[in-house]
């Protein structure tokens, strides 16, 4: 363990063979350029594509770059606390493999860490917010459901829970991580939810984020499922 270690990122990836590559090179370029000590950890979510053996070739060309398998695809939320269990730095980012929030956005976000917030969220709902490209109106609709829903049932205070761009003090993350029930899209209502009430500081900011067309989240069975975790959530089932 490099005990001089400033930051993790934890990119979750499932069958990401068409960016992942260009993901981890954008990251590594700009975290050296920056002079950070780093590291990248990318949890391959039992991809079904080429995207564990590109992560192989990519190891052999690059440092700092490490990976964890799943033999099995087990959700996004497994796969980051993956990753963020075995963050060696100072501060974790977990951020999405489709780079939606640039990583310059880190930079913003690591400010209010330095002012004693414990955890910050992007969010594509904050005045301060650009979406060059935004979601379909479908997707868009769903998801002010969503955030309506996780307001009224759990009384989350943030205006976007699922921005896949978010940075913590790592000891946090881990204690946060270590107990998490939830493994699919809706593990960070959860963490925000156990954050709160476990008197952590959370700042929601906005970010640039860009629309990706290849997501993974299926719109109507991931919808149901993501009310269901709700409810589970606040009833702790």
């Amino acid at each position: 363990m490099d005990k001089n270690l400033e930051i993790s990122v934890v990119i979750p990836a499932y069958n990401e063979e068409r960016r992942i590559e260009k993901t981890i090179h954008i990251i590594h370029d700009y975290l050296k350029n920056q002079g950070y000590h780093f590291e990248i950890i990318v949890v391959d979510d039992g991809s079904t594509d080429s995207t564990a053996n590109l992560m192989l070739i990519i190891l052999k060309k690059l440092g700092n770059i490490r990976l964890i398998s799943h033999k099995k695809n087990m959700g996004k939320g497994a796969a980051v606390r993956s990753g963020v269990l075995a963050s060696t730095g100072d501060i974790t980012l977990f951020t999405d493999a489709d780079l939606s929030t640039p990583i310059v956005e880190l930079e913003k976000m690591k400010i209010y860490l330095q002012n004693g917030y414990d955890i910050v969220i992007g969010s594509r709902k904050k005045k301060e917010s650009s979406i060059p490209v935004p979601q379909p109106w479908h997707r868009r609709f769903s998801g002010w459901v969503f955030q309506f829903l996780v307001r009224k049932i759990l009384g989350l205070p943030f205006s976007d829970t699922q921005c896949g761009f978010k940075l913590f003090k790592t000891d946090v993350a881990r204690s946060l991580f270590l107990n998490m029930k939830h493994r699919g899209f809706t593990f960070d209502v959860e963490i925000l939810y156990n954050a709160l009430k476990n008197g952590y500081k959370v700042k929601e900011t906005g970010v640039v984020w860009m629309n990706s067309k290849n997501t993974t989240v299926r719109f109507f069975r991931d919808s149901i499922y993501m009310f269901l975790d709700l409810l589970k959530i606040r009833f702790k089932r």
